[in-house]
């Protein structure tokens, strides 16, 4: 009998990994919705950590906080490229999904505040057991997935046990059994897809990515926005106000430009690569994230809302804007530019980072960061009349 034919549910079978034109489903951009309510309850809780002079507690937390975002999306959205039925049941479970993101939400604030992590792990484990049924109806389907899809569930499952288990540990054994559960979390596809890789599709997953990246830019944006708010709000400080915003919209813009430079579907070539791919990607999510909150950090600096000195509170911004570009750089454009480009950009991205120390910090990143993009557009200018000059050489004949 077909897999839950009395149940009107489709087989979950795995989709072709050469689909043509395989993109992100309005499920899929619907899941992407409450994530924008996380991650900027993350970052405003980051703002507040850093305004108030803990910074290195509230980066700390924020980074905790901000894995389990980030981990519970990867593993819906791999899943999805791989096994999407789009039946009922698949959207009941991805709204279950959905409803674990906003507890988790939820539980930012005192997990930031009070390190009282009770609610983010409730929410966190609601995101990933709820994909452990999803599994049990791919290994049901497939049977040659089969073996890869029970690993996945067992790992899935004994580690969720293992992250409530962690709530009656001792407050300073906090860090260190998050890290081993981080470790253990990232180790289940390693074990599972060695058995039998799923079929992902890598146009698909390059999409996804490059989504969530909007999603996070969008909090700098906002963040941009609210400081032409606080302008209007303190006129002696109009001119200053105005300034951040515009620096924050071009380091935003540079952001956007630098990441979708070149096209991310060919370095998803294999195993390895993805692997690179989907987990390197947590630097340069989260270094986005933090970047909107540096906004804010100026702003508060700028109305003397801070006690935080010039060079710290512009750090709480260009470090993270360093961050993002030296990853984008590691994970999409590394060995795919000119070698004198390539240390351009990574020349350029340090500085924007140490840019913090300068005077008019932001305008200085801002400008560096315009000249970052300079560099890739005069490189791909250079490489579009190279090609168009050997064409054309090539049909003349010569």
């Amino acid at each position: 009998m077909p897999d839950g034919s009395f149940l009107k549910l489709r087989p979950m079978v795995p989709r072709r990994r050469d689909e043509k034109h395989r993109v992100a489903t309005p499920l899929e951009l619907f899941f992407d919705l409450v994530f924008v309510v996380a991650v900027s309850f993350a970052s405003a809780q980051l703002h507040q950590s850093e305004s108030s002079e803990h910074i290195a507690s509230g980066v700390g937390t924020y980074l905790m906080v901000f894995f389990a975002i980030w981990w519970a999306w990867v593993n819906f959205t791999w899943f999805a490229s791989a096994f999407d039925t789009d039946d009922w049941l698949y959207r009941l479970l991805t709204l279950v999904q959905m409803g674990g993101v906003l507890v988790l939400a939820a539980g930012t604030v005192p997990a930031m505040t009070d390190s009282d992590f009770t609610l983010v792990t409730l929410g966190y484990v609601v995101m990933r057991l709820a994909l452990v049924p999803q599994w049990l109806r791919a290994a049901r389907s497939d049977p040659d997935l089969r073996p890869t899809a029970m690993r996945y569930a067992i790992g899935v499952t004994l580690v969720q046990i293992l992250w409530v288990l962690r709530l009656a540990l001792p407050e300073e054994w906090g860090t260190v059994s998050f890290l081993v559960l981080v470790a253990a979390e990232l180790s289940v596809p390693v074990v599972a897809e060695r058995v039998r890789a799923t079929p992902w599709h890598p146009e698909h997953i390059a999409e996804r990515y490059s989504l969530f990246t909007l999603i996070v830019l969008g909090e700098s944006i906002l963040a941009s926005a609210n400081s032409i708010v606080d302008a209007v709000e303190h006129t002696d400080h109009l001119g200053s106000l105005v300034v951040i915003a515009v620096c924050g919209l071009v380091l935003a813009g540079g952001m956007w430009w630098v990441y979708f430079h070149t096209e991310h579907g060919g370095v998803l070539a294999g195993m390895s690569s993805a692997l690179l791919f989907g987990y390197g990607h947590y630097v340069v999510f989260a270094a986005a994230g933090a970047f909107s909150a540096g906004i804010e950090v100026a702003i508060d600096h700028d109305t003397h809302a801070t006690g935080l000195t010039a060079a710290t509170a512009a750090a709480t911004l260009t470090v993270p804007v360093a961050i993002f570009l030296l990853g984008s750089w590691f994970l999409t454009m590394r060995g795919r530019l000119p070698r004198g480009t390539g240390i351009a950009v990574v020349v350029l991205s340090v500085l924007i980072g140490a840019s913090a120390l300068a005077p008019a910090s932001l305008v200085v990143a801002a400008v560096l960061i315009a000249v970052l993009v300079a560099v890739l557009v005069a490189t791909s200018a250079g490489s579009s009349s190279a090609e168009a000059k050997a064409t054309d050489t090539s049909t003349s004949g010569w």
